[in-house]
């Protein structure tokens, strides 16, 4: 690996990427006040392991497809952004009676949240660039360890780092949900702000030259 010095430099910058409030946290927040926190850790879960294919992608050298080919980029965020947009639609247009489930109906919204919330991570285009403009600062080509096999574990430190930060973020919005209460009016706010959040995202990823 990289010298002691170097490590150190990457911790700090991991650290600060992944509690600076950005899109993922965002996102999860909004997952646990719509759906609660259940469906948030599924959120947080779903993330993690869609980001694991941007880490392989790094380290089989595959996002770089993005920076040659920015026809594909381009594509692929407008898809992402897209499905989010719809997502927030959908959770916009949600009744309020629509969401006190009964118990046996939470799973597959906590299922639904991990499934669409690994689809949305994986849709990003942006994290396969973060991943593969990252993480060559920090690798040693007179290291001990593969290339490959630095990637892998430098990718997999960001990726724990990020989720730590995710999981942090559920447990603060489930606060501020219970501190809401299950009154309908507060319930209606708080989705349509949900919504409008997660279609304002959307509009981001899609919008966004860089």
């Amino acid at each position: 690996m990289a010298s002691l010095e170097i490590l150190i430099a990457f911790l700090g910058a991991t650290l600060i990427f992944a509690y600076f409030p950005g899109p993922a946290l965002l996102y999860t927040a909004a997952q646990t006040l719509a759906h609660g926190r259940r469906a948030g850790f599924m959120a947080a879960l779903g993330i993690h392991l869609g980001c694991y294919l941007h880490v392989i992608a790094a380290v089989l050298g595959l996002s770089a497809i993005f920076t040659h080919v920015p026809e594909i980029y381009a594509a692929l965020k407008i898809v992402g952004g897209g499905y989010m947009i719809w997502l927030g639609i959908q959770l916009f247009r949600q009744k309020a009676q629509e969401r006190h489930v009964p118990t046996a109906g939470k799973p597959r919204t906590a299922r639904r949240a991990f499934l669409d919330s690994m689809l949305v991570e994986i849709l990003n285009p942006k994290v396969a660039l973060f991943f593969i403009a990252f993480l060559p600062q920090f690798v040693s080509a007179e290291a001990a360890l593969p290339i490959w096999a630095q990637f892998l574990i430098l990718g997999t430190v960001v990726n724990l780092a990020f989720s730590s930060a995710d999981i942090i973020t559920v447990l603060f919005a489930s606060k501020l949900k219970t501190a809401l209460g299950k009154r309908q009016r507060w319930q209606n706010v708080g989705s349509k702000a949900c919504g409008a959040l997660l279609m304002g995202l959307g509009l981001k990823l899609a919008m966004d030259r860089g």
